[in-house]
């Protein structure tokens, strides 16, 4: 005895769901951008301040400057918050887990000294 069965699901769901989700992020999209926007107008208000009160906050006015330099869509409170938390840290001498890299001497170190050379010394930089 064979059954017929149909497996296929109405094609009206995913299509509903898929624009549901896509309405959601461009929603989330939106949001994002008028927060990104008042935070930016927040930000020109920092500018005004003068150098002691943004001290205060552990800012500096490049600090503001470079925040207000990004595209509009930019939310300048993260650039900030990264740069008051840098100076706290370093402050109170906390590392961020970074290695301590230094880089190398301009200038040769110990008993290295010039080629010699057949040219006159006029030649030689």
């Amino acid at each position: 005895m064979s059954v017929m069965t149909s497996i296929a699901k109405p094609a009206a769901v995913p299509v509903g769901r898929m624009v549901f989700n896509f309405a959601g992020a461009i929603a989330a999209r939106i949001k994002q951008f008028a927060r990104a926007y008042r935070n930016r107008s927040d930000a020109v208000v920092l500018a005004t301040f003068d150098d002691r009160m943004l001290a205060d906050m552990g800012l500096t006015r490049s600090d503001v400057r470079d925040a207000l330099t990004g595209p509009l869509w930019d939310d300048p409170t993260n650039l900030l918050r990264a740069r008051a938390l840098e100076r706290r840290l370093s402050r109170h001498r906390i590392s961020l887990g970074l290695q301590d890299t230094t880089a190398p001497p301009l200038v040769p170190q110990g008993d290295w000294k010039r080629p010699a050379t057949s040219r006159p010394a006029r030649f030689t930089v």
